[in-house]
């Protein structure tokens, strides 16, 4: 049995499913280096995903369905517990970005659905304190993990407001500031993709103090978030939502249209090259 480490563990997405990871191996008469042997993933590590020890990535869950014969169940658990790797506040908005039909979002920095790997690992690494590697491991599944909402079927249709200044601040390994850049402009080659950049020639605008998210449903309802530096605010008020959609518009029609913007970075591309 998984021991959980408080009342509150216990009965979380993220406890269940290691509980399930264990009863499954368990089931199948495996031992975990008979289960190593099987997937190619380290003994200890899946270890430490039956007692909910790391959260583990997408590829991983695909892996053990199929070893089990699960269908997907796994990997729809995991898209559950990765939710528990962020904090409350967020939890809500990601439920609905995760759902949304349609995604509009303007950012200051490179956004998690935009991220590679590696460029999310050392952002997730930058804290001014002392980090846990396994934490920020966990971190950087969970939000890997979110860009999964863009392989749907159907995919939302999504635009992103890019500040230029955040084409313009690189990462210091050269190599993953390159690779982040080939990232953002094949992802904008996406046919339910439209990127565009806020240059900065076009002023201080309404809303360049910070992130903005507009999410739309299925069923027509639509919410705002508004990110901070250490919290972020859900806003489900109509007249205040459809404030914030007009602001977005203003944004975009300051920004270098669709085509200007992926010629812009396709140079920046270019100009990055180790």
């Amino acid at each position: 049995m998984v021991e959980s480490n408080s009342d509150e563990d216990e009965g979380s997405a993220r406890w269940v499913l290691a509980c399930e990871l264990r009863r499954l191996r368990e089931a199948s008469g495996k031992s975990l280096a008979q289960l190593a042997e099987d997937t190619n993933y380290d003994r200890t590590y899946l270890h430490r995903l039956e007692t909910g020890e790391r959260l583990s990535k997408l590829p991983v869950m695909e892996a053990l369905d199929g070893v089990y014969g699960t269908g997907r169940l796994l990997v729809r658990l995991w898209g559950l517990a990765r939710l528990d790797a962020f904090k409350d506040k967020y939890r809500e908005f990601m439920r609905l970005e995760a759902k949304a039909t349609i995604i509009h979002k303007y950012a200051v920095v490179v956004p998690g659905l935009l991220q590679t790997e590696d460029f999310a690992r050392f952002v997730l690494s930058s804290a001014p304190t002392a980090v846990n590697q396994d934490a920020v491991e966990d971190d950087v599944a969970a939000r890997i993990g979110r860009q999964e909402l863009l392989r749907r079927t159907p995919p939302p249709s999504v635009r992103i407001i890019l500040d230029e200044a955040v084409l313009r601040r690189p990462a210091p390994d050269p190599k993953i500031w390159h690779e982040q850049l080939t990232r953002i402009e094949a992802t904008a080659q996406d046919p339910t993709m439209t990127i565009q950049v806020l240059p900065l020639a076009a002023g201080v605008q309404g809303l360049t103090g910070g992130p903005l998210s507009l999410l739309w449903m299925a069923d027509g309802n639509a919410v705002a978030y508004l990110e901070g530096n250490r919290s972020g605010e859900l806003i489900e008020e109509p007249a205040e939502i459809e404030r914030y959609r007009l602001s977005y518009d203003r944004l975009r029609d300051a920004a270098l249209p669709p085509c200007d913007s992926s010629t812009f970075i396709q140079q920046l591309v270019e100009d990055s090259r180790p």
